[in-house]
Order: C-alpha cells, then structure tokens, then sequence
C-alpha cells in the first residue's frame, strides 16, 4: 500500500522513467499504469483512496486518454494533473503532435479541454511534457 498522502499517476512509462533517473529519490510518488489501467492497478489505487491518499491523475492528450482520465476522476475522486484546455494548448505549442484519431470523448472536469481537441484535432502523447511533469513531481 502506498504510504504516500499524494499520488501522482500517469500513463506512460517514459514518465516514470524519467523521474526515477532525474530525481532519484526526491520524486513524489507517482504510479505509471502503462495504459489503461488492469483491475489490478485500479484496486492499489482504490485502496490507497481508501487510506486517505489523493490521486493526481493525468493522460495522453487524445481520447482514450480523456476516457482514461474521466473513469479516474468518477471511480477514485482523482485530481487531473495538467490536464486543461490551457495545458493542452500548451502543449500543441511545443509541437510534437500527431493526428488526433478514434472516437470523441467528454473531458468533465474541463470541457474546453476535448472542444479544444475537436478543433485543433491533434494529440499530444504524455512524455512530450516530461519537462513540466518532473517539476512537478520534484
């Protein structure tokens, strides 16, 4: 069970990478569910819920990553971590985007943010903002 009061839970693998090489032992907790999230991985987090921790959550910025992001907020009261309208159009500026593909998603927390992505019609995969994401974690 993680000791940790918050968690910070991202999609990619290059993001925990990241953190455990650049910030060693001075990251903040952080869970990479590779995706989306096994039953597995859904069950640490409810339990870590259950002992009082706060889920910072946070996905790719394309559809499944809202859909991912939704069931987090719904299922576990988690937080979106850098998931905005004005963080995503951000990280349109940076470049790096690919053609936004699939069906379209609610983004409740935000609905600005899938307008957004309708309009521009581009994703931005997670680890294209590892910058921001390991200071935020540091």
């Amino acid at each position: 069970m993680p000791a940790a009061c918050d968690i910070h839970v991202c999609e990619n693998p290059a993001v925990l990478r990241a953190a455990a090489a650049e910030l060693e032992d001075r990251a903040a907790a952080l869970v990479c569910t590779e995706g989306i999230p096994s039953a597995a991985c859904h069950k640490l987090l409810a339990d870590a819920v259950r002992a009082g921790a706060r889920l910072n959550r946070r996905a790719d910025f394309d559809w499944t990553g809202l859909r991912i992001t939704a069931t987090a907020v719904e299922c576990h009261g988690a937080r979106p971590w850098r998931m905005t309208a004005a963080d995503y159009r951000g990280a349109l500026d940076q470049g790096e985007s690919t053609p936004l593909t699939g069906s379209p998603a609610p983004s409740p927390w935000d609905p600005e943010l899938a307008h957004a992505m309708r309009v521009s019609g581009r994703s931005v995969m997670e680890e294209r903002l590892l910058p921001t994401l390991l200071s935020d974690l540091g």
